[in-house]
């Protein structure tokens, strides 16, 4: 066995590096390992070290050269499509209001209830559900006169709201007269709308993607490649019924009950629109 005396055998030229004589030293330090497999050990290492800094360096290149861009890039094209479907409402809506005065709250209140209780009661005679009957405002306001620069209590407001679902349009006409008769006098709007629109939003939705495809293959075709797959997906859904509005009218001038209002449904329309992104190649 080879004993250490303390201090490394002086090399000769012409024989190991710089870099091989500090593996010489920290192997002859630390494993006593005979001279004569000093520089087998010490050129594994060196070929291991060398192998090392060469991948990191190809690491290096190879992450400075896709910098700036994801590594699967496809060559893709967005194309926007839009489908249409019309159709006839199947229901209204209408705000029917009540609005009573007079000088004490229990007495106004005793008067408004009353007729928007009948109005109810008429309005389920002529085939709304009960239902389709909700109270959307109720309001107590005092009710002032200004005389000679002083504020003078005169009595109070109470106003009423119901909105109501109609789903036979035939009888839209009729219900405002009777409202009117019994005294409503706010008439704050009535809306035309699909009850269930599912099934026509579906369909305008095929025929936007009918759309979008056929315009990506026109284009595909103008450009010379060819569209591989669909990547991307949006989709719209947008629909404007028309709106018939009445509002502020008094009983007698919507007819008091002596005429019955000529309301047009009109026609909805339901439109999907779609923006698809394809791949190409």
């Amino acid at each position: 066995m080879f004993q250490h005396q303390g201090r490394l055998p002086r090399l000769q030229r012409g024989g190991p590096t710089e870099r091989e004589n500090r593996l010489y030293s920290i192997l002859y330090t630390k494993s006593m390992i005979p001279p004569k497999y000093l520089s087998v050990i010490a050129a594994i290492l060196l070929a291991v070290l060398t192998a090392f800094v060469g991948v990191k360096t190809w690491n290096a290149y190879s992450e400075h050269d896709t910098i700036g861009r994801p590594p699967d890039v496809r060559d893709t094209i967005t194309i926007n499509g839009e489908g249409k479907m019309t159709s006839r409402p199947d229901i209204a809506r209408v705000s029917l209001g009540m609005i009573s005065e007079g000088r004490d709250v229990p007495t106004t209140q005793k008067s408004n209830t009353d007729q928007v209780n009948a109005i109810t009661k008429a309005i389920e005679a002529l085939g709304v559900k009960e239902q389709d009957i909700q109270t959307s405002n109720y309001q107590i306001f005092p009710q002032y006169d200004y005389t000679d620069g002083k504020q003078v209590l005169r009595g109070y407001q109470v106003s009423q709201t119901l909105d109501v679902k109609i789903r036979d349009l035939n009888s839209i006409g009729t219900i405002l007269a009777k409202a009117g008769e019994l005294g409503s006098n706010q008439v704050y709007g009535v809306t035309f709308d699909i009850d269930d629109p599912v099934e026509l939003q579906r369909e305008a939705r095929i025929k936007a993607i009918e759309d979008a495809n056929e315009k990506a293959k026109e284009l595909a075709k103008q450009l010379g490649v060819n569209v591989v797959r669909v990547v991307g997906f949006y989709e719209d859904l947008g629909g404007v019924p028309p709106v018939p509005y009445f509002r502020g009218y008094a009983a007698e001038g919507m007819g008091g009950g002596e005429g019955v209002p000529d309301v047009k449904p009109g026609s909805f329309d339901v439109t999907s629109n779609v923006s698809i992104t394809y791949e190409i190649r």
